[in-house]
C-alpha cells in the first residue's frame, strides 16, 4: 500500500518550539564575547538588552531580529523584573527564539534565578551562555591579577546591594588575610563599607582599586586605600557601573612590601 504525504499547512504543521538564552555580553568589547554568544544572538529572533550593552553588540543580531530595550535607569522603574519574565517567557511560548542580553556574566550578581524558575515554569528550553564577568574585566584593564601566589590565594565576589528589606551583608568578614574582595554594585555605599572594615580592624592602608566602566568609553581607574577610598570616589567622580578590589595579602607578604616600601624611601 503506498502511503501518501500530506503536505504541511498552518493547521496541521506542529508550532515551532521557542527558547530563551540568557547571554553574558561580558564588559562591552565585542571581541569579549564568546562564540556560542555570538551565535545566539545571531540565531534570535528576539533581542532583551538592558542600559549596560555596548550598541555595537546588537550589530552582530541577524537581518530582522528585533530588538528591545528593557533597562531600568537609576530612578525609574518602567521594566521591573516581573515585566520582564513576562516578555521574553510569551516570545518563547509564541515559538521565537529569544536572547535576554546581560552585561558581564548571567550567573554573577545578574537576576539570572528569577528569569530561569519563569521559563521552567512554562517548560521552556532556556540555557546560561557564560561571559566575563567584570571583576576579570577589571582585573584585565588594571593589569594585573585578581590572585597573587603568595600574597593572595583566594577571590572573593560579593554585592554591597541586597534585597530590599535583606540585611547589609557583613563584607568586613570576607576579607581575611589572603584574600582580594571584589564588590559589585558598592559606589553608593563606599563611606559605610569602609567604616565596617576599619571597625573590624582591617587596616586602612589596605590597597584598594576601582574601575568604573571597564573596557567601555569613558572608563576610570582609580588606586587608592582602604581608609580614603570613600573620599577619593567621590573626588573622582566614580559611578556605577563600577568594581572595588580590595587586597589583603597575607601577613607574610604584607610585611614584606611594607619593609620594601621604607627600604626605598630610605635610599
Amino acid at each position: 500500500m503506498q502511503h501518501v504525504v500530506q503536505p504541511l499547512t498552518p493547521e496541521t504543521a506542529a508550532p515551532r518550539k521557542g527558547w530563551i538564552a540568557l547571554v553574558g555580553a561580558g564588559p562591552g568589547a565585542r571581541d569579549l564575547l564568546t562564540f556560542r554568544a555570538a551565535a545566539r544572538i545571531y540565531a534570535a529572533d528576539v533581542i532583551f538588552y538592558d542600559r549596560l550593552i555596548e550598541p555595537e553588540l546588537l550589530d552582530l543580531a541577524r537581518p530582522g531580529a528585533e530588538k528591545i530595550f528593557v533597562g531600568k535607569e537609576v530612578g525609574a522603574h518602567s521594566w521591573p523584573q516581573d515585566r520582564i519574565n513576562a516578555v521574553i517567557t510569551a516570545a518563547a511560548l509564541a515559538g521565537r527564539g529569544v536572547v535576554r542580553l546581560k552585561s558581564g556574566d548571567p550567573s554573577v550578581f545578574g537576576r539570572a534565578c528569577e528569569e530561569l524558575e519563569a521559563a521552567r515554569a512554562l517548560d521552556l528550553p532556556v540555557e546560561i551562555v557564560p561571559g566575563v564577568t567584570a571583576a576579570a574585566a577589571a582585573a584585565a584593564v588594571l593589569g594585573r591579577p585578581l590572585t597573587e601566589r603568595g600574597a593572595t590565594d583566594r577571590l572573593v565576589m560579593a554585592t554591597a546591594t541586597c534585597k530590599p528589606g535583606d540585611p547589609a551583608p557583613d563584607l568586613a568578614a570576607l576579607l581575611t588575610p589572603g584574600a582580594t574582595l571584589a564588590l559589585y554594585m558598592a559606589v553608593q555605599r563606599l563611606e559605610e563599607i569602609a567604616a565596617q572594615m576599619r571597625a573590624a580592624g582591617l587596616p586602612g592602608n589596605l590597597i584598594v582599586e576601582i574601575v568604573a566602566s571597564a573596557g567601555k568609553p569613558g572608563e576610570q581607574i582609580l588606586r587608592t586605600r582602604l581608609d580614603r577610598m570613600a573620599w577619593d570616589a567621590r573626588a573622582a567622580r566614580i559611578k556605577n557601573p563600577a568594581i572595588i578590589l580590595i587586597r589583603h595579602p597575607k601577613p607574610a607578604a604584607e610585611a614584606a612590601a611594607t619593609a620594601g616600601t621604607a627600604t626605598a624611601a630610605a635610599l
